[in-house]
């Protein structure tokens, strides 16, 4: 039997692993943590053999926690999804040589460049990988530069963090300062021209900088979209399956070029959003340095990533994960999902003309 702990269960993408791997391994004992007593994870029956509330990575104690709980609970692998714990777990490779269990993740230099989206604008600069994108801050707004350089109508969200953080379409100056007042508590945003075309998704998988495979997917609408400003959740509520190997291989050549940009070698779960400019060109949005919430939508159609990450733990090398860097799905699958129900696959888009004709 093997123990697996999932980090930030509170989460939307670690209870969707969690089921994953509650489905495929009955004999596995999984267990949670997270630094919020309510997380939802704790109560969800069947999902948790155990729970504990733990320290705030950024605290001292939060390392001596995890060793002690790795060596009595004796966990052989470990699915860490906050990204701010995935950055302070590779700092603690780095100063050890080591990680308190299996985990599988990138170097701390890649994950800190991608987790805050202004260092990835600055290292994608004057390419074609990225839209026009300037870094703002509540001290420093440059507004002359965003009317100048971006122009309007041009899109604002936070530098970190995810689910659209402080994302709108700003339309003149005036909704810009308007803006940064009501999120007078984020720091930092990025400003950047507005894309109209589709939101895309990505998720890969990199070992020792080989591109092991991909897959991807469109957001068409998302859950609950009219209690953001932006109409942006970060919560898809329909969602296609794509087909479309220029994505997967549109998103390796950005991975290449960050991989040379920084000197280091993709490794790990890397999953990107994108959208599509008026020709239909793609603009990277942000690059995850993790699952993504739709990895276990995408395990039931047959990317599973999630599995795959628990062989490469457990082998110590990618050697049975099949090699498919243009992954394409059996069926034109679509998936619904909302806030209180467990995701819903379709096999295709058909199923919505019987309504139409009633």
């Amino acid at each position: 039997m093997k123990v697996v702990l999932v980090t930030g269960i509170g989460g939307l993408t670690p209870r969707s692993i969690t089921k994953v791997i509650r489905k495929n391994h009955r004999d596995y004992k999984i267990i949670g943590c997270d630094i919020n007593k309510k997380a939802l994870g704790f109560f969800m029956k069947d999902l948790l053999d155990e729970y504990y509330v733990c320290p705030q990575c950024t605290s001292p104690d939060y390392f001596p926690w995890i060793e002690k709980l790795v060596e009595e609970r004796h966990i052989d692998y470990a699915f860490v999804q906050p990204e701010s714990e995935i950055v302070a777990w590779g700092d603690y490779y780095e100063k050890k040589g080591r990680y308190p269990c299996s985990v599988f993740m990138g170097s701390k230099l890649l994950s800190v460049s991608l987790k805050d989206k202004s260092i990835m604008a600055d290292l994608l600069k004057g390419t074609d990988f990225i839209p026009k994108t300037i870094k703002v801050t509540q001290e420093n707004p440059r507004y002359e530069e965003v009317e100048k350089e971006i122009g309007f109508p041009c899109w604002i969200r936070a530098t970190e963090g995810t689910g659209g953080l402080g994302s709108l379409r700003l339309d003149d100056i005036a909704s810009y300062k308007s803006w940064l007042f009501i999120n007078s508590r984020i720091p930092e945003f990025t400003v950047s021209e507005f894309l109209t075309g589709r939101h895309l998704a990505n998720q890969m998988l990199y070992y020792n900088g080989e591109y092991i495979k991909g897959a991807a997917l469109e957001c068409v609408e998302y859950v609950m979209a009219n209690t953001a400003p932006s109409h942006v959740t970060g919560n898809t509520h329909f969602g296609r399956f794509l087909n479309e190997d220029r994505i997967n291989e549109f998103c390796d050549k950005c991975i290449k070029y960050i991989e040379k940009k920084l000197n280091v070698v993709a490794h790990g779960i890397l999953s990107f959003d994108l959208k599509e400019d008026k020709n239909g060109n793609m603009k990277v949005t942000e690059v995850n340095i993790r699952h993504m919430a739709y990895t276990g939508v995408m395990a039931d159609v047959g990317f599973d990533l999630i599995e795959d990450t628990i062989k490469i733990m457990g082998d110590g090398d990618c050697s049975r994960i099949e090699r498919a860097p243009f992954y394409h799905y059996d069926k034109p699958y679509i998936f619904l999902r909302d806030v209180d129900v467990e995701p819903i696959i379709l096999e295709d888009e058909t199923v919505f003309e019987a309504y139409e004709k009633i």
